[in-house]
């Protein structure tokens, strides 16, 4: 017996509602807890990165962490090694050139080195991670758009683009429920992140309305049936090509270095959700909007 999406649809969004209420709830626990409603890395948050090359095998946390600790005054600062060789990479909030010069210093001291250690280090202020903000927010919205305009323009209707888009936004508030709740740094994995679940989640939904535009001409019918048999007819394709993704990421998020593990298990979430919007909340949406636009138009012909 085929499952009937359209009259269960309340319930679809329902779920989708209460998942954005917690992100919603914990944003302001986090701010009102003075955490910061995300956690902001080095690029969005301003602040500095020290690459080092120590020559002789250190101890993190016993070592290198007590240090930053001490000189640079960072607790929560990154401290990730190169594999295969005796260089770390910090990353901090402190941007003080004067401590970074002392840390560097008490660095040789502790370790008995001589002359330069520095592989590289930069700084982000406060306002170049401002315009990274604004330059990310941007890269959404204008991908969105354009989104938008190629599906209006592919079926000829409004309401198809529009009810992608709203999908669109639903996988991106996921996607930032799982920054928000994880601590998830947010960084330049977070836009490659978001830009990749608005891809993926819009051919999946794409597959889904070709097959309802092709049913409305070949069986007809009512929206409901038209989309309940187009949703059925693809829902096998959906979540065999959804379990394959998960297969590869899953295994990045198992097996990958923390970095990307960060940007890995985001992407886990987001192609449950992008699955679960093309599936349960797209095609609904567009049954709403077409119930809205047949209202409108029965009352200006009345």
């Amino acid at each position: 017996m085929k499952m009937n999406y359209i009259k269960r649809r309340k319930t679809f969004f329902l779920i989708s509602l209460a998942v954005i209420v917690i992100c919603i709830v914990m944003m302001f626990v986090n701010y009102f807890n003075g955490k910061g409603i995300l956690n902001y890395d080095i690029e969005f948050s301003g602040g500095s990165i020290i690459h080092l090359d120590i020559t002789k095998e250190f101890d993190v946390q016993t070592q290198i962490l007590p240090l930053v600790i001490e000189y640079l005054g960072d607790s929560s600062a990154v401290i990730q090694t190169i594999p295969d060789t005796y260089q770390v990479l910090i990353t901090t909030k402190t941007t003080d050139a004067t401590l970074r010069t002392d840390f560097v210093d008490h660095v040789q001291e502790e370790f008995g080195l001589e002359g330069n250690i520095i592989l590289a280090e930069d700084s982000f202020s406060p306002t170049i991670s401002s315009e990274l903000q604004s330059t990310a927010m941007s890269a959404v919205v204008l991908a969105s758009v354009l989104m938008l305009i190629y599906i209006w323009v592919r079926f000829k209707d409004f309401k198809f683009g529009a009810a992608a888009v709203i999908a669109l936004v639903h996988d991106v508030l996921i996607m930032m429920c799982v920054y928000v709740v994880f601590r998830i740094p947010v960084n330049y994995s977070f836009i490659a992140a978001i830009l990749t679940i608005i891809g993926y989640s819009i051919n999946d939904t794409i597959i889904v309305f070709d097959r309802i535009r092709e049913n409305k001409r070949v069986i007809g019918g009512s929206d409901e049936v038209v989309i309940n048999t187009s949703i059925s007819q693809t829902l096998t394709r959906s979540i065999n090509t959804s379990i394959t993704t998960l297969i590869m990421v899953a295994s990045l998020n198992i097996f990958g270095t923390p970095s990307v593990r960060e940007f890995a298990f985001p992407l886990v979430v987001g192609v449950i959700s992008g699955t679960y919007s093309s599936i349960f909340i797209a095609s609904p949406v567009w049954f709403e909007l077409r119930k809205v636009a047949k209202f409108f138009h029965k009352k200006a012909t009345t």
